[in-house]
């Protein structure tokens, strides 16, 4: 032992110390690994529309949108056929809906099979009357200018958002719990977080007056 100490060898207990780290290395290694590959997969696993988009930071102009006089950006993913809507029509959407100044956690599905919590049979489509004021201004504002087939990406500024931060006020409303429950904590959060929402609306119908 007295010569194996002269000739720098390791105590026993420092080689079980250094096992301990030989081991832990690789390990530590793996659950690293195992966490990025996680992360990397749950960043854009509730916001397919955003994918490779820099979306969530208050008040950004976006080159390839469109931006009106209220402060409204939008872009048509599809172009639709026929005439517009006008005031006292009725209208039939589907839409997504989507947090994207905070985390871009989705909190309605378009036209897909709902993954996770959002797991559920058919929907009925979203109708309201155009001039209503049933529906956040950026609504509004966003159908009157689309046509039947028609898809439009909308940006919403909290000012032409759900007013006072309740979505029970005015339309379009989550239709499963955890999507009112994704929408409300954004909403209803007294914090900092960006209030910035993202709609896709897509036109299936025009009703005309009766």
């Amino acid at each position: 032992m007295m010569l194996l100490t002269k000739l720098g060898a390791p105590s026993i207990k420092g080689c079980m110390m250094d096992r301990r780290r030989l081991l832990l290395i690789p390990a530590i290694s793996i659950s690293i690994g195992s966490f990025q590959g996680g992360a990397a997969k749950a960043e854009f696993a509730d916001m397919p529309a955003l994918r490779g988009k820099d979306y969530g930071k208050t008040k950004m102009r976006y080159p390839d949108y469109n931006e009106t006089e209220s402060g409204l950006q939008y872009k048509d993913l599809r172009v639709g056929d026929g005439p517009c809507p006008k005031n006292g029509e009725t209208v039939v959407i589907d839409w997504d809906g989507y947090t994207i100044g905070y985390y871009g956690r989705i909190f309605e599905a378009r036209n897909k099979t709902k993954g996770g919590s959002f797991e559920g049979g058919d929907k009925d489509f979203f109708k309201f009357k155009i001039g209503s004021g049933q529906v956040i201004p950026a609504f509004e504002e966003a159908i009157r200018g689309m046509a039947p087939g028609g898809v439009r990406r909308i940006i919403v500024p909290p000012d032409l958002g759900y007013p006072d931060n309740d979505y029970n006020k005015l339309g379009p409303k989550p239709t499963t719990f955890s999507g009112q429950r994704a929408l409300d904590f954004v909403l209803r959060n007294q914090g900092l977080i960006d209030k910035t929402l993202l709609f896709d609306i897509e036109l299936l119908k025009i009703i005309p007056n009766q």
